[in-house]
C-alpha cells in the first residue's frame, strides 16, 4: 500500500468538501481543491462523495476521483466502480479507463472476472489495455502473497499505487528503452519499463521516455490537436508540475482547448501555481491545520490511540506533538 496521510475533520469540514466536490456551479479548480482534500480522509462521507464525483459531467474531475479511490485503495467503493462505472459504455473512456486501473490498485480477485469481460467487450482500446494491467497487477500480487521467497514489491518512491511492478533496478537505460519501444511486448511489461525509468529521474531516463512519445518532446506531442485527449491531459499535467515559463505559456493556451479534458486540465494547473507561488495551499484541508499523520503502528497508551510519525507521536487528543527518546 502507498504511504498515505491522513487527516482528522470534523463533520463540518466533510459537509463542506462534500458538497464542493460536487457542486457544478464551481469553477473546476474549485472542485479539485476539495478532491485533493477528501483523498486523506477515510470513511465513509469521503468515500461517497468520491464515487458520485465519478459520474460528474467534467470528464477530468470523474477520472481524477477513480484514480483517488484506487490510490487510496478502498474495498468498499469496489462494488460502485464495477458496477456503475466500469460497464457504463455512456461515460467517457478516460473514466472506465481509470476506474479499470483503481481496481487493479485495489488488487482484489473478485474483480477479475469483470475485468476479463471489460477486457474482451469494451470498444475503447485504452480500457482494454488498463484492463490488461490491471489483472496482470492482481496477478503478481497474488503471487507475492503465496511466494515467500518473491521479490516483494518495491514502493515507489512518489508515494503511489503504480500500475505495475517497475522492472528490475538491474537493468539499464537502453534495455528499458528497448523494451519501451518494442511494440511486440505486453502492455505489462511495457509499464514496467516506463515506471522503472520514471523512478530513475535521471536525464538519460527522461530521454527514453520522451522516445516513447513517438516525438522530439514532450511539449511538441502536447501541442498536437489530433493527439488523443487522455494523452494531452496527462501532459498539461506534467507541464504544471514543470511551471518554467515556456510550460506556463502553454498552459495559458490550451486552457482555451477546444477540448474539455485538457483546458480543464491546464484551469486546475494554472490555479494550484498560483496557489502556490502566494505561499498558499490548494488543499483545502491544509488550511485547517490538521494532525498530519503518517500511516504508521497503532499502539495505545493510558486508553488514548497515538500514532508514530515522523519525528514524534502525535497524541490527538491533546493535539501536541511528543518527541520521542533517543
Amino acid at each position: 500500500m502507498a504511504l498515505a496521510k491522513i487527516f482528522e475533520s470534523s463533520p463540518e469540514t466533510e459537509k463542506f468538501l462534500y458538497e464542493r466536490l460536487l457542486d457544478q456551479t464551481q469553477p473546476i479548480s474549485e472542485c479539485f481543491r476539495a478532491l485533493f482534500s477528501l483523498r486523506n480522509l477515510r470513511g465513509f462521507g469521503p468515500r461517497e462523495a468520491l464515487i458520485l464525483a465519478t459520474r460528474d459531467s467534467s470528464n477530468l474531475l470523474a477520472h481524477e476521483a477513480a484514480f483517488t479511490l484506487g490510490q487510496m485503495q478502498d474495498e468498499e467503493a469496489v462494488p460502485a466502480l464495477l458496477e456503475k462505472v466500469l460497464q457504463d459504455l455512456s461515460l467517457h473512456p478516460i473514466v472506465r479507463h481509470e476506474v479499470a486501473e483503481a481496481l487493479g490498485a485495489i488488487g482484489l480477485e473478485g474483480d477479475i472476472h469483470l475485468l476479463e469481460k471489460t477486457l474482451v467487450l469494451d470498444p475503447a482500446q485504452e480500457v482494454r489495455e488498463t484492463c490488461e494491467l490491471a489483472l496482470e497487477r492482481i496477478e503478481q500480487q497474488k503471487n507475492i502473497c503465496q511466494n515467500e521467497d518473491s521479490t516483494k514489491e518495491v514502493a515507489s518512491p512518489f508515494l503511489f499505487v503504480d500500475p505495475a511492478t517497475p522492472a528490475s533496478c538491474c537493468s539499464s537505460v537502453d534495455q528499458l528503452r528497448e523494451v519501451l519501444l518494442d511494440e511486440k511486448r505486453g502492455m505489462y511489461q511495457k509499464y514496467a519499463a516506463l515506471l522503472a525509468l520514471q523512478n530513475r529521474c535521471e536525464d538519460v531516463a527522461v530521454s527514453a521516455i520522451v522516445d516513447s512519445l513517438g516525438a522530439r518532446s514532450a511539449l511538441l506531442r502536447h501541442e498536437n490537436v489530433s493527439e488523443h485527449p487522455m494523452v494531452r491531459h496527462e501532459a498539461a499535467e506534467a507541464l504544471g508540475s514543470i511551471a518554467d515559463s515556456q510550460s506556463v505559456e502553454l498552459l495559458e493556451e490550451f486552457a482555451k482547448d477546444a477540448e474539455p479534458v485538457v483546458s480543464q486540465r491546464c484551469e486546475v494547473a494554472l490555479t494550484k501555481l498560483e496557489f502556490e507561488r502566494s505561499g498558499k495551499s490548494f488543499e483545502y484541508l491544509f488550511m485547517q491545520t490538521p494532525q498530519v499523520l503518517y500511516h504508521a503502528v497503532m499502539v495505545k497508551e493510558r486508553k488514548m490511540q497515538l500514532e508514530v510519525v515522523r519525528y514524534g507521536i502525535v497524541d490527538k487528543t491533546k493535539a501536541t506533538v511528543i518527541t520521542p527518546e533517543k
